[in-house]
């Protein structure tokens, strides 16, 4: 199977750069290792949209960040991606109010609009934040969007253009000769004439099996509290602490589906898969959020869990080998990478673009359809659609409103969703007060049932598996 283009890594990199080529005569093949995209890291973002004010200024970070920030809220529109520019702020006691000038002047270098504010006009924007809090630094182009969502809309617009994406399809072996790389998974074999590391924590591995540069790689860690979304109504803005060295801090935030997270710590690994919560770091997000936000509501917590950054050094790694030619490089993508993705994806398209003299096609898909949400329509609309199909009528997730119609939908996307995991990215089925305790056995009932597959063979995701054999006897 021949492509002019392989991109390896299903995240919102890997997922931005495939949509940005199917836009243009280019035959594209995405490769993931897991059974849907977005299933790593970019499922455990925190889905903040950064202003770029925080990134050191003349480094890629910077430069992504700020571009990736204009071209994100445009490509969260034609997606249908909930998302919401609430701004940010960066709160300071009055003794820190010279380290929050300093980041102020190293957001006016990076071209980024922020405001230091005192007491009463931060209060004016976010009422909750602690007693001991003088001053913030305000950007009002920050925001929150759903990660998964839009890492699953960039693919399912890439498939309707024309790109290919093979699941579970692990790289096991890169080679290069007469011009083209053969790449393969224990599947099957591609060639192509250019070859997109957006492999994620695994980037410095594929590097290394196609021969390219070899980058020594960290991992950190960071956990967070997922609360109820009854606390969305006390939080108006992204919250922050003063930056360290360690990253940009314990934050509280809005997310874009309704609920608020604490977090992320950041714990120093050296596990390219250590997802795994500990006491140790979730009481620090305990004791930190109050120092910055009163109203903290541990008691409301629904859900914790656990994200993984990958540093290669100080910067990202964006370009083509200096060792590989047509060996394009999108590693070491830790934050401000979610903001930053449309940028990168811009940047990565020109290249390639420019490299295989592509011409745009002539009819693409941009705006895609308008997704139809329990949850946000009204009752007119409500009572036509059961009309045309009864299974609006029913409700499967009671905690995310979500009925039988929209989960079908999921399983039936240009990109299918065909596990349990997949189809609660697309829908919030199980994402509520209960998990997926209730709605959990009927979802996998329906994906059996679209799918023609027995029950027991219905996935988690990941290769879970949840159903293994009948306890009785049924006709």
């Amino acid at each position: 199977m021949n492509y002019d283009c392989i991109v390896i890594g299903g995240g919102v990199i890997g997922t931005a750069v495939l949509d940005r080529l199917a836009a243009y005569e280019l035959n594209v093949l995405l490769l993931e290792k897991e059974d849907d995209v977005a299933s790593f890291t970019t499922r455990a973002n925190s889905g903040i949209v950064h202003a770029g004010y925080d990134c050191d200024p003349d480094t890629a970070k910077a430069r992504f960040n700020v571009r990736g920030n204009e071209l994100l809220w445009q490509d969260a529109g034609e997606l249908d991606v909930p998302c919401l520019k609430c701004g940010s702020i960066v709160v300071a006691r009055a003794d820190q109010l010279d380290k929050l000038k300093e980041l102020q002047a190293k957001g006016e270098r990076n071209g980024v609009e922020t405001r230091i504010l005192d007491r009463q006009q931060t209060l004016e924007i976010e009422p909750n934040v602690a007693d001991e809090i003088e001053y913030s630094l305000y950007a009002p182009s920050a925001g929150i969007v759903s990660p998964y969502q839009l890492a699953i809309a960039y693919a399912d617009r890439a498939v309707l253009n024309g790109a290919k994406i093979e699941l579970c399809s692990p790289v096991t072996a890169i080679n290069r000769s007469g011009g083209l790389y053969s790449v393969r998974t224990d599947k099957a074999e591609y060639t192509a004439k250019i070859v997109i590391n957006c492999a994620g924590a695994n980037g410095a591995q594929v590097n290394d099996l196609a021969g390219a540069e070899h980058f020594e790689t960290t991992y950190r860690r960071g956990d967070y509290f997922v609360i109820d979304n009854t606390e969305r109504k006390n939080v108006s803005t992204v919250i922050f602490p003063l930056p360290t060295a360690a990253g940009k801090g314990i934050l509280v935030a809005p997310t874009a589906d309704g609920n608020v997270i604490y977090g992320p710590t950041a714990v120093d690994t050296t596990d390219s898969n250590d997802t795994a919560t500990s006491l140790d770091s979730l009481d620090s997000v305990r004791k930190n959020v109050p120092l910055s936000y009163k109203k903290a509501a541990f008691n409301k917590c629904i859900r914790v869990y656990a994200g993984l950054r990958t540093l290669i050094g100080h910067d990202f790694v964006i370009k083509e080998s200096d060792v590989l030619h047509n060996f394009i490089m999108a590693i070491g993508i830790c934050s401000p990478g979610l903001s930053s993705a449309p940028a990168i994806a811009e940047y990565i398209q020109k290249i390639v673009v420019g490299k295989l003299s592509a011409v745009p096609k002539q009819k693409v898909k941009r705006v895609m359809t308008k997704h139809l949400r329990l949850m946000e329509i009204d009752e007119k609309c409500l009572n036509d659609l059961i009309e045309r199909d009864s299974a609006w009528g029913r409700i499967v997730c009671r905690c995310e409103k979500v009925t039988e119609a929209e989960i079908v939908e999921a399983i039936h996307s240009p990109l299918p969703a065909t596990t349990v995991d997949a189809v609660k990215r697309r829908t919030r089925a199980g994402m509520g007060r209960c998990q997926g305790g209730f709605c959990g056995p009927r979802v996998m009932e329906i994906i059996s049932r679209e799918l023609g597959i027995p029950l027991d063979e219905v996935k988690k995701g990941g290769g879970a598996s949840i159903a293994r054999y009948k306890v009785k006897e049924v006709e």
